[in-house]
């Protein structure tokens, strides 16, 4: 597997992710998506969001505010639980978080360790004119909870019954200690969070269900099955709220890691909210005429994390005509820009018109990209180190018969088709 090394240096060079407020000194473990990571991150959630909402009808969207009563995460158990430890290095100053230091002395310098210490995750901020203890708010360290205080507003103005869900793409930040292995773990970051809404007895039977169907959504957009596995937690790490709890992992050049957590939440979240804040959160079924409180299933994902993995299992070198071919094997549906128009001839008007006339012909369709700056074989690389998915090349004899060459990224191999066909053989194969 590619070592984390190679992919950085392939994000920053290629545009992909940059360190944040670089020529400052960078932000520790902010990240910023460049021209190629923006195109790749809103793939991933496109096509996260068709699945979880488009394709169903059972699931309902919702954009819920970063900013929230401090209330909502108190009973949440966020203020005085959602809390880690960390140790520093005596000898380096470098500071670790405790869970991932495997030995006694300081990873970096062998150093002696201090004893760990603990503190709260979230991100504090005040809300008015007025910096004080009566106006602290936090910014939300997960989307879940913006979903549950909202659940009765969203069951009466959708009309929906049993079993039913609610699916957010948003920020999330956590104060980590020590983060990097590039965007793996992140002060900011987007989480893809679906709380489903089950029926009681119901409910070990769609845990089940989702444990399933996320794993296929990974496999369904081309990751190896060989680099990601189930993994069910043991009783000892469940978090407070969950009955049972099943990790995506995905085999990082740092190892196995949560790439998604699937937890059956019972009905932890929306009988706490009901007590604390004294409104009632049940759902009144009509059929058997009564409240009931549903127990919740939550698939949680990272969108950072998703891309980082689909980025590192794209990943491909080869010898072609005796030198190295990096290649990002990108789904198509993922794959950043899906095609590039390559005029062999910059200096040749009629060349270049005709060139750009079949990029604006189809930018409008797909995200398609001009390149000039090259020799022909230099730009196909750059554009196989990028995914594009197929390359486009207008020749001199191109302005003769009218024909020009579509290279696939994957066979290499090459077909000489009509001008006028372009468009419609582009749709044929990236619909």
């Amino acid at each position: 597997m590619v070592d984390l090394n190679t992919i950085a240096s392939l994000c920053k060079r290629r545009g992909f992710v940059y360190q944040s407020s670089e020529i400052y000194g960078g932000l520790g473990s902010v990240w910023d998506y460049g021209p190629l990571g923006v195109e790749l991150k809103n793939n991933v959630k496109n096509l996260w969001w068709k699945s979880a909402v488009y394709e169903r009808d059972d699931v309902e969207g919702l954009d819920a505010s970063i900013l929230m009563h401090p209330d909502v995460w108190r009973t949440s158990g966020h203020v005085a639980g959602f809390k880690d430890s960390w140790v520093d290095c005596k000898s380096c100053n470098k500071r670790f978080r405790y869970d991932e230091v495997k030995q006694k002395t300081c990873p970096e310098c062998k150093g002696e360790l201090t004893e760990p210490r603990t503190f709260n995750l979230m991100f504090k901020t005040f809300i008015g004119s007025v910096e004080s203890e009566a106006n602290e708010i936090y910014l939300r360290p997960e989307t879940a909870q913006g979903i549950f205080v909202n659940f009765k507003n969203i069951l009466a103005s959708s009309r929906k019954k049993l079993p039913f869900g609610v699916a957010q793409i948003g920020k999330a930040f956590r104060n980590e200690v020590t983060t990097g292995n590039l965007t793996f773990r992140s002060r900011e970051f987007e989480q893809m969070e679906l709380e489903y809404f089950t029926y009681p007895e119901d409910s070990d039977k769609w845990f089940d269900y989702w444990v399933n169907e996320r794993f296929q959504w990974y496999k369904k957009f081309g990751m190896n099955k060989k680099n990601i596995r189930l993994r069910k937690h043991a009783k000892e790490e469940l978090a407070h709220y969950a009955k049972s709890c099943y990790d995506i992992e995905f085999l990082f050049p740092m190892g196995w890691l949560e790439l998604e957590g699937i937890a059956h939440r019972a009905d932890f979240d929306l009988k706490q909210h009901s007590e604390i804040s004294g409104k009632s959160l049940a759902f009144y079924d009509e059929e058997k005429k009564k409240d009931i409180i549903p127990h919740v299933i939550e698939p949680s994902g990272g969108v950072d994390r998703t891309c980082l993995a689909f980025l590192i299992d794209a990943y491909k070198t080869e010898k072609v005509r005796g030198e190295k071919r990096v290649v990002l094997a990108f789904h198509k549906e993922l794959a950043p820009v899906k095609v590039a128009v390559l005029p062999l001839l910059r200096n040749r008007p009629e060349l270049v018109k005709l060139a750009r006339a079949i990029y604006k012909d189809l930018r409008g369709d797909f995200k398609v990209t001009y390149d000039d700056t090259a020799s022909i074989g230099r730009l196909y690389r750059r554009q196989d180190e990028t995914g594009t998915l197929y390359c486009i090349t207008v020749d001199v004899k191109s302005l003769e018969d009218k024909k020009v060459t579509v290279r696939d990224r994957d066979t290499m191999e090459q077909e000489r088709i009509s001008v006028d066909m372009v468009k419609k053989y582009m749709e044929g194969k990236l619909r």
